[in-house]
C-alpha cells in the first residue's frame, strides 16, 4: 500500500489533537512536518501545544514550524473559551528540545516541503488558513506542487459557527480564506459535515479510559485523561446548540479524508468567501445553479460517512492507549494487508 506524505498545518486544539494522533498513527499516511498558526489560542500557545502532543506519544521525529501570528488583514481572535486555558484541554508534556521548531517560517516550511515531494504532497490545513495564504504568495505554484489541499472550514449550505454565515477559521481569516479559496483549488471540510462528526457517549467510556471490569483503566495515564478531554470538549450549552451528543471532532473528518477516500463525498463548484463587512466576513458563496458562469474552483464535502469516521478514530486511538497502557512506542496502523 502507497503511503501518502502529508503535512497538517494546525492551531491545536483539542480536535486538532485528535486530528494529529489519527494521522501520526495510521500508515496510509506519512507526517512530513506540523505548522502551526494563530486561532484557537494565540500562535505562541498552538505551537507549544503542537509540540507536546507530539511529546506526549513520543513522536518527535515530525518536525514543527511555526508560523503566522495573526490574521491577513483583521484582529486576532482567539477560543480559548471553547478548547480551554492555552488552546487545550487534557494534560499535555512541557516540550523538550526535541521538538524545538525549525528555523522556517511555517509558509517557507510548507513551500520547501511541496517542491521537495513535487505533485505528492497533501497539505491538510485545519486552522485558519493564513499559513496556506502565505504560502501561495511565496510560491505562486504552489496548487500544481500539491496532490491535495484538503481545508477544514467553510459553510456551503449550513449554518455558520462564528457568525449565522461563518464558520470560525474562515472568519478568522477571511482575506486568507478568499485567497485560498479562489486560487488554490481547495477540497472544503466544512460544517456541513464536521458539526456531526461526533464520538457518542456509548464510546467514550471505554475508548477514552473510563475503566475496565475493575473500573479503573488508564486512571493514571495522563493521554487517557487527555483524549477524553479532546472527545468532549463542548460544553453542554454548546452541545445543545448543535444537537448533538459530543463534541464535533471538525479537524479529525478531514484528515480522516485523507486517509479513507470512502469518508467524505464531494462536490465541485464555483466558490468564493466574502471578507469585508460583519455578515459576509468568512462567510462561503458557493454557486450551485451556476449563475455566475464561473467555472468551479473548489470541492465541498456534502456527505460523511460517519461510522467509517469513528471507527477510524476508535481504532487508532484505541492502540494509543494500549501501548500506554504496557509502557511502550505507540505503533502505527496497518491500513489493509
Amino acid at each position: 500500500m502507497t503511503t501518502r506524505p502529508v503535512l497538517i498545518d494546525a492551531d491545536p486544539g483539542c480536535d486538532d489533537a485528535v486530528a494529529i494522533l489519527l494521522a501520526l498513527e495510521r500508515s496510509a499516511l506519512e507526517v512530513v512536518g506540523l505548522t502551526t498558526v494563530h486561532g484557537n489560542a494565540p500562535v505562541s500557545d498552538t505551537t507549544r501545544n503542537a509540540r507536546a502532543i507530539l511529546e506526549l506519544v513520543d513522536r518527535t521525529g515530525a518536525p514543527v514550524a511555526a508560523g503566522a501570528d495573526r490574521p491577513l488583514n483583521v484582529p486576532l481572535e482567539t477560543a480559548e473559551e471553547i478548547h480551554g486555558e492555552g488552546g487545550i484541554r487534557g494534560e499535555l508534556p512541557d516540550p523538550t528540545p526535541a521538538t524545538q521548531p525549525a528555523d522556517l517560517h511555517a509558509a517557507q516550511f510548507i513551500v520547501e516541503r511541496a517542491r521537495a515531494r513535487d505533485g505528492d504532497l497533501a497539505l491538510a490545513a485545519i486552522g485558519p488558513p493564513t499559513n496556506v495564504a502565505l504560502a501561495h504568495a511565496l510560491e505562486p505554484d504552489l496548487p500544481n506542487l500539491l496532490d491535495e489541499l484538503i481545508v477544514m472550514g467553510g459553510a456551503a449550505f449550513a449554518q455558520g459557527n462564528a457568525t449565522p454565515l461563518a464558520e470560525a477559521n474562515f472568519h478568522s481569516d477571511p482575506h486568507a480564506a478568499r485567497r485560498v479559496v479562489r486560487d488554490c483549488e481547495p477540497t472544503l471540510v466544512g460544517l456541513d459535515v464536521t458539526t456531526r462528526a461526533t464520538v457518542p457517549p456509548d464510546r467514550l467510556e471505554s475508548l477514552s479510559g473510563g475503566g475496565d471490569e475493575n473500573g479503573d483503566r488508564n486512571r493514571d495515564d495522563p493521554l487517557a485523561r487527555s483524549i477524553r478531554a479532546w472527545l468532549t470538549y463542548y460544553d453542554r450549552a454548546r452541545r445543545e446548540r448543535y444537537d448533538i451528543e459530543s463534541a464535533a471532532l471538525h479537524d479529525a473528518l478531514a484528515v480522516a479524508g485523507l486517509i479513507d477516500d470512502g469518508v467524505l463525498e464531494t462536490e465541485r463548484y464555483p466558490l468564493e468567501v466574502g471578507a469585508d463587512g460583519d455578515l459576509a466576513r468568512g462567510a462561503l458563496a458557493v454557486d450551485s445553479h451556476g449563475v455566475t458562469g464561473e467555472r468551479s474552483n473548489g470541492a465541498v464535502a456534502l456527505e460523511a460517512d460517519y461510522e467509517r469516521f469513528r471507527e477510524l478514530v476508535a481504532e487508532s486511538l484505541e492502540r494509543y492507549l494500549s501501548s500506554a497502557e504496557s509502557g511502550s512506542e505507540a505503533t502505527v496502523e496497518t491500513d489493509g494487508p
